[in-house]
């Protein structure tokens, strides 16, 4: 994987107080290199990276349905998470649990807690908490031995509390992620939970899909160098499908399949993805479309970023003629247009970013079912 390096100085500002608990060197770790796979997975021994500016705002799924929008300083908040995860060489797994367990128990916020701590609200904080005597983004609790008030509340320590190990504050008691023997083998719901000890072990897991979006976000990697989130991991592990796999069609089609495969595991972006690449870290289906053609065609073909007009470019083909390359669109019946568009790759499948809490993806025609399906061959 390649080095990809933090901006130091603003990193550094956007995490105080306390930033020098760390100090700028320790900020800016390359990233092991050689990775091979997903790196959720359990024998995955990567960090990830924070790269490039932090969006103003995310919007993404949980496992529930529910939208969540994170705004810039929560972003901020989930920045420093990961780069005290990639200080301390903790794998991405490791990060992507931080980062669940934050946005569970504190929506990536610093909060203090006035009626355990009333000086707490002297420090900075992104809102008060009030639950029992917890603080900070983990909302762990002085009284149980993660640290005061003082040391929770700031964003670097909480999150070298919460992973522990050897770099840990704790010192093992309370036990941090890299405390618990096989963390990186439990579900990473169960492993927060084996963390933060909590009267509704359950809570963790519906946020994964948020905490995946948000690194993918935040640490700009593609399956190019080895990262995808789960979604992408479990459906195509970074390869086309068998019956295409090293025999992409000639010409355009199959430059339009590898344009857009080359972008597996980014995040579903509504509106994002404009001809040089993706917008806020991600693409819409359109989107997607959009840049695969424009990266395709060198240039040549630049469609509109919606598939309602999409859906009349190129030329229409018969279903029965459709073949790897060609554009399908999915509408509702009776709809007045298509809600989706995807590119085709061959048998059932196709490639796609198919709705908000997902990621660029194979998947099936069969996941549309009862809908109108419309040809449309570019080239």
């Amino acid at each position: 994987m390649g080095v990809k390096v933090i901006a130091c100085a603003a990193l550094l500002a956007l995490v105080a107080p306390g930033a020098a608990v760390l100090g700028v060197a320790t900020l800016v770790v390359p990233t092991a290199a050689g990775s091979t796979g997903c790196l959720w997975d359990a024998e995955a021994t990567d960090s990830v990276e924070v790269a490039g500016d932090i969006p103003t705002s995310l919007t993404a799924t949980n496992t529930d349905g529910a939208s969540v929008t994170l705004n810039h300083q929560q972003l901020t908040r989930a920045a420093t998470i990961i780069a005290v995860g990639d200080s301390q060489n903790v794998p991405a797994r490791g990060q992507l649990i931080a980062v669940m367990t934050a946005i569970t128990e504190s929506s990536l916020r610093v909060l203090s807690n006035v009626g355990a701590y009333p000086h707490s609200a002297a420090l900075a904080n992104d809102g008060d908490g009030g639950d029992h005597d917890s603080v900070g983004m983990f909302q762990q609790r002085p009284a149980a031995g993660w640290g005061s008030a003082e040391d929770l509340m700031n964003p670097v320590w909480s999150a070298r509390a919460f992973y522990g190990g050897p770099s840990g504050p704790n010192h093992g008691s309370p036990r941090g992620l890299l405390d618990i023997d096989g963390w990186h083998e439990m579900d990473p719901g169960a492993a927060a939970q084996a963390v933060q000890v909590s009267a509704y072990p359950d809570r963790y897991a519906v946020n994964r899909p948020i905490a995946e979006n948000i690194l993918t976000v935040l640490s700009g990697a593609t399956l190019e160098n080895g990262f995808a989130s789960g979604l992408a991991c479990a459906d195509s592990g970074g390869e086309l499908p068998g019956e295409l796999s090293g025999d992409l069609p000639p010409g355009f089609p199959g430059a339009l399949i590898a344009a857009a495969a080359s972008q597996l595991g980014r995040p579903y972006v509504w509106g994002g993805g404009v001809f040089t690449g993706p917008t806020g870290g991600g693409f819409d289906c359109s989107g997607l479309v959009l840049y695969a053609a424009y990266q395709a065609s060198g240039g040549r073909i630049r469609l509109p970023h919606y598939s309602g007009s999409q859906i009349h470019a190129g030329r229409g083909i018969g279903w029965a003629e459709k073949q790897p390359g060609d554009l399908i669109f999915f509408s509702y019946p009776g709809a007045g247009g298509p809600h989706h568009v995807a590119i085709y790759v061959g048998g059932d499948r196709i490639l796609q970013a198919p709705h908000t809490g997902d990621v660029v993806r194979y998947g099936t025609i069969g996941e549309f079912a009862g809908q109108v399906m419309t040809v449309r061959r570019l080239g």
